[in-house]
């Protein structure tokens, strides 16, 4: 794993935070739920709009896109509903000295759109 860091935790609240990944060519949508942060390409597989704009589900642990309603999983990636059937894939994160750090390298699901 080579982590690259992407953002701090001060910069996420409690809406998903939309991030370039230096020197990649790579969005991501940063989601913060309790001491946890999820990292999920910021594309959804179906309509092409960015996640970071939809609201989170903190119950289900899960992202929804706001044109068509799709929700997906953060720990995985999938497609929780219609209608999306396809995966986002997802980043392992870790946090050291406040800084989010994302492996890029090695989506937790395989799942390259």
């Amino acid at each position: 794993m080579n982590p690259v860091p992407v953002a701090t935790l001060d910069e996420l609240g409690d809406i998903p935070l939309g991030v370039e990944v230096p020197d990649a060519d790579l969005e991501l949508a940063l989601v913060r739920i309790g001491d946890e942060v999820f990292a999920i390409r910021d594309e959804c597989s179906h309509g092409k709009v960015r996640l970071s704009e939809g609201d989170v589900d903190a119950s289900l642990c899960a992202i929804e896109c706001y044109l068509h309603g799709s929700m997906f999983d953060l720990r995985t990636g999938a497609a929780i509903n219609l209608p999306a059937t396809q995966p986002v894939p997802v980043y392992r994160c870790v946090i050291e000295d406040d800084q989010v750090l994302v492996d890029i390298d090695n989506p937790i699901n395989n799942q390259e759109n």
